[in-house]
C-alpha cells in the first residue's frame, strides 16, 4: 500500500482512501468532464458575432493569457444554408447521433485588413462591457516578470482576454470609467447563466449584464442588437441566432450568449431584486466562441482505456455540438457510428433533459449508455452513475464542483480535480488529481491494477508456503517414536525462521513488482471478488500441495529409506545419537522447503505465464530471458539470492544447528533438497501450462461494445490547424459548445 502510495503520487494522484488503490484496478466505466480534464482548460474568444454588424475573429493568438498577441479582423456574418433535413424541420436540432456538421457556409473577404484592429463600435462596446463586468476573472501584466497573469475560470479568463484588446478590461472599466457593481447573481448549474448589475458614475440608471448557455439567454430576451440595430426577437430571429451558434459550434468552439438591459428601479444593496426579476426583457448584443483544445495526450489515453476494456463516457455542461465534436476528436464516439444499429447510434449522444426524463426501464433498455450526456446537471450524472450500477459497471466518476459531491460519493471511486476542484468535491472523493489530466486518472488505473496484481501474487506466496506447511505438519504428527511422541519434521524455530526470513522479503519484493507487459490489454477484474479470485485460492491449494508433498517425501525418503525407519526418542527436545536420522531428515527438509518459497517467488512473477519466458515482448528479443526478466526486480532478486544462501550457516554453524535449530549437517540428502526443487518448478509449469491450453481462469470476456461494435480510441484532430489558423472559417471540423458556466 505505500510503495503504490507513493507511486501514484508521482503519477500526480493523491489517494484519499485506501480503498481506492484496490478499487481502481476494477474501474469498468469512466465518467469524465470535458473542460480541463478531456481539454486542455485554457480557452481563447475565437469568434464573436453581433447582429447585423458581423463576425469578429480572434487570428494567431497562441497565448491564452495574453490580450496583444495575435491579432482582431471583422468580417460579415456567415451565409449558412441548410441541408435538407434541416428544411424538413426547421426547429430541429439532432443530438441523437454524432455528426461533423450540418451547415455549410461561406465567409466573405474580411472588412479589416493588415492585422487593422476593428473600431470599437456602440454595438461591439455593448458588448465588451458585458463580458468584462459579468464576468469574476482577472487579467494583470507583470511589469517585473514581463507577462500576463490570469485568476479564475477559463471561460471567463477567454472573454476578459478578448476585452483587454480593445482596452475594455474589467478593472479599466471600473476604475477609469466609474462602473460600480451593485449586485451579483452567480452561476447557477440548473439554469446555466450569471447575471450582474452596474451603474456608471453618477448616473441614475443601472444596466443588467448576463452571459450563459444560448438556450437559456435567448429565451429571455425581447430584443437582438443595439443601437439603430436593434430588432424584436420573432421566430425568425431567434432561428437566426440559433443558426449562428451551431455554425460557431461546428467550428468546435463552447458558445456563449451575452446579454443586457437597462434597470430603473432602486437596488437595496443588502437586499437585491429576485433573480427572477432581473433576468427578463434582455436584449441579446452576441455570440462569443470559445475554443478549447483537447490535451495532446487524452486521444491515447482513451485508445489505451479501450484495449484496457474501459469505456469513456464524457459527461458536460456544453452543447450538444460541442460534446460531439470534442468526444470525436479525442476518441469517446466511434468513427463506425454510420454503420451501426440505429439503436445503438442514437444512444450515444444524449441532452440531461433526454436522459432524465426517461424512466429506469426506458434507460436500462438501451442496448449501450450514452457516451456522451450533453447539458449535464449534477443530478444527471448521480443518475448515470445509477444506471451503470443496474449494468453491473464498477465506474469512476469526476467532478470539481460543490455540486458534484453526490455524485462523487455514490460513484465506486470518486475523482476530484486539484486545481480547479471544490473542497467540497476534494473531501468527497476518494483521489484528488493534481494536474486534472484525464491521462492521469488512466495512469491511477494502471497502477491500481499493478497494485492489485501483486497484492494477488503476495497472498499466493504466503499462503502457499503456510498451505505446504500445514500439510508437512498435519501429516508429519503421524510420525510417533518409541514412546508415541509425534516426531515434527520441522522443529518451531526452523518454522519461525523460514517464516520470518524467506517468506517476508520475497513477498515484500513481490510487492515492488512492476506492471506487467500487458497489464493495460486485459479486461479489469472483479472487484466484488476481491483478491481472493477463484485462480488465486486453486493455485495457493495445488502449489501448497505439490510443496508440501516434496518436503514430506523427502523426510519419508530419509528416514524410512536409508535411516531404517529410526525416529529415536524424543528428539523434539534435544539431539541424542538416536535423533540422528531425523535431525538430518529435519534438515534436508529445512532446506529444501526454504528454497522451494524462494522460487515460488519467481515462478509466482507471473499467475499463467511461464516463470522462464514472464516478458512475451523479451521473449521474442532473447532465446533465454530468464535471468533479464527475474533480475527487472532487483529486491525480489537479492531476497531470493540472500535467503537460499542463508541455509548453509544455519545447517552447518555447530551448536546453532543442533542446539537451536534441531537438525544437524547432512551430505547426500541435499540432492533430495535440490531435486525437490526440480520437481516443484516442474509441476509449477505444469499447472500453468493447462490453465493457458485449456482457458481456465481466462480474463478475457466479450465486453459489450465489442458486441455492439463500438471502436473507443480513434479520433480526428483539428485542433492543432485550428490553433494555428489565421482564419477559422476555412476550418473544417465537428461539434462546438455554449457556455455552462464553469467547468462540468
Amino acid at each position: 500500500m505505500v510503495v503504490g502510495m507513493t507511486q501514484m503520487r508521482k503519477r500526480r494522484v493523491v489517494i484519499r482512501q485506501l480503498s481506492a488503490l484496490e478499487a481502481l484496478g476494477g474501474v469498468t466505466n469512466i465518467c469524465s468532464d470535458k473542460t480541463g480534464t478531456l481539454t486542455q482548460g485554457q480557452m481563447i474568444t475565437r469568434k464573436a458575432w453581433l447582429p447585423d454588424v458581423g463576425m469578429y475573429t480572434v487570428n494567431d493568438a497562441e497565448d491564452a493569457a495574453d490580450p496583444t498577441k495575435g491579432n482582431v479582423s471583422l468580417g460579415p456574418s456567415p451565409q449558412v444554408s441548410k441541408t435538407r433535413s434541416e428544411e424538413k424541420d426547421d426547429r430541429s436540432i439532432a443530438f441523437s447521433e454524432p455528426h461533423t456538421g450540418n451547415h455549410t457556409y461561406r465567409e466573405e473577404s474580411p472588412v479589416t485588413r493588415n492585422g487593422e484592429t476593428p473600431p470599437v463600435t456602440p454595438e461591439l462596446q455593448d458588448f465588451l462591457q458585458s463580458t468584462a463586468l459579468c464576468n469574476l476573472a482577472a487579467v494583470r501584466h507583470d511589469q517585473q516578470k514581463n507577462e500576463w497573469q490570469t485568476i479564475g475560470d477559463p471561460t471567463e479568463i477567454a472573454l476578459q482576454v478578448f476585452a483587454h484588446r480593445f482596452s475594455f478590461g474589467k478593472k479599466t472599466l471600473e476604475e477609469e470609467r466609474g462602473w460600480n457593481q451593485l449586485a451579483e447573481y452567480p452561476f447557477d448549474s440548473s439554469i446555466k447563466r450569471m447575471s450582474v448589475i452596474y451603474q456608471e458614475g453618477s448616473s441614475d440608471e443601472a444596466r443588467i449584464f448576463t452571459k450563459g448557455a444560448v438556450e437559456r439567454v435567448i429565451d429571455l430576451c425581447t430584443t437582438v442588437g443595439a443601437g439603430t440595430n436593434q430588432r424584436t426577437v420573432t421566430l425568425a430571429v431567434k432561428e437566426e441566432v440559433l443558426a449562428q451558434m451551431n455554425l460557431l459550434a461546428e467550428q468546435g468552439l463552447r458558445v456563449m450568449a451575452i446579454a443586457q438591459r437597462q434597470y430603473t428601479s432602486s437596488i437595496d444593496n443588502h437586499a437585491p431584486p429576485p433573480r427572477e426579476e432581473i433576468e427578463k426583457d434582455l436584449t441579446l448584443l452576441g455570440l462569443a466562441g470559445l475554443y478549447d483544445p483537447p490535451r495532446l495526450e487524452t486521444r491515447s489515453a482513451v485508445r489505451e482505456c479501450t484495449t484496457a476494456g474501459i469505456k469513456v463516457h464524457m459527461l458536460t455542461g456544453d452543447h450538444p455540438s460541442t460534446a460531439a465534436a470534442i468526444a470525436r476528436e479525442v476518441g469517446i464516439l466511434p468513427t463506425n457510428a454510420s454503420s451501426l444499429p440505429h439503436a445503438t447510434a442514437s444512444a450515444l449522444v444524449k441532452t440531461a433533459t433526454e436522459f432524465d426524463s426517461l424512466t429506469d426501464t426506458e434507460i436500462d433498455a438501451f442496448p449501450t449508455l450514452p457516451l456522451v450526456i450533453a447539458r449535464c446537471a449534477p443530478s444527471t450524472k448521480t443518475r448515470m452513475i445509477a444506471s451503470l450500477h443496474r449494468r453491473r459497471a464498477f465506474c469512476a466518476m469526476t467532478g470539481d464542483g460543490v455540486n458534484d459531491a453526490p455524485s462523487l460519493q455514490s460513484a465506486d471511486v470518486g475523482i476530484a480535480m486539484g486545481l480547479t476542484g471544490s473542497d467540497v468535491a476534494k473531501g468527497a472523493a476518494d483521489i484528488v488529481l493534481t494536474d486534472d489530466n484525464f491521462a492521469s486518472i488512466v495512469a491511477a488505473i494502471e497502477e491500481g491494477r499493478r497494485m492489485f496484481d501483486n497484492i494477488q501474487k503476495f497472498i499466493l506466496h504466503l499462503l502457499t508456503s503456510n498451505i505446504a506447511e500445514v500439510v508437512l505438519l498435519i501429516i508429519g504428527l503421524g510420525f510417533q517414536d518409541e514412546l508415541g511422541f509425534s516426531v515434527f519434521p520441522l522443529s518451531p524455530l526452523q518454522i519461525l525462521w523460514i517464516n520470518m526470513l524467506t517468506s517476508s522479503f520475497p513477498a515484500f519484493g513481490l510487492g515492488r513488482e512492476k506492471a506487467a507487459s500487458d497489464i493495460m490489454r486485459r479486461p479489469p477484474h472483479d472487484a466484488k471478488r476481491g483478491v481472493f479470485s477463484p485462480q488465486v485460492i486453486v493455485d495457493m491449494t495445488v502449489y501448497g500441495l505439490i510443496m508440501g508433498t516434496c518436503t514430506l517425501l523427502t523426510f519419508v525418503i530419509i528416514v524410512y529409506g536409508p535411516g531404517g525407519g529410526e525416529l529415536g526418542t524424543d528428539c523434539n527436545r534435544g539431539y541424542s545419537s538416536d535423533c540422528d536420522v531425523v535431525f538430518r531428515a529435519r534438515a534436508a527438509v529445512f532446506a529444501e522447503l526454504t528454497w522451494l518459497i524462494l522460487v515460488s517467488a519467481w515462478e509466482f512473477k507471473s499467475l499463467r505465464r511461464s516463470m522462464f519466458a514472464l516478458n512475451p515482448d523479451t521473449s521474442k528479443d532473447r532465446a533465454f530471458p530468464f535471468f533479464k526478466d527475474i533480475y527487472s526486480n532487483r529486491f525480489l532478486f537479492y531476497a531470493v539470492v540472500i535467503g537460499a544462501l542463508s541455509v548453509f550457516p544455519a545447517v552447518y554453524i555447530p551448536g546453532l544447528n543442533t542446539a537451536v535449530f534441531k537438525h544437524k549437517g547432512i551430505g547426500w540428502e541435499w540432492a533430495l533438497s535440490v531435486g525437490a526443487i526440480a520437481v516443484f518448478v516442474a509441476g509449477v509449469e505444469a499447472w500453468k501450462a493447462c490453465k493457458r491450453r485449456f482457458g481456465w481462469f481466462a480474463v478475457g470476456v466479450e465486453r459489450e461494445e465489442e458486441k455492439l461494435g463500438l471502436r473507443q480510441g480513434v479520433g480526428w484532430s483539428f485542433s492543432k490547424s485550428f490553433s494555428r489558423s489565421k482564419s477559422m472559417g476555412s476550418e473544417n471540423g465537428g461539434g462546438g459548445g455554449v457556455f455552462g458556466g464553469e467547468k462540468v
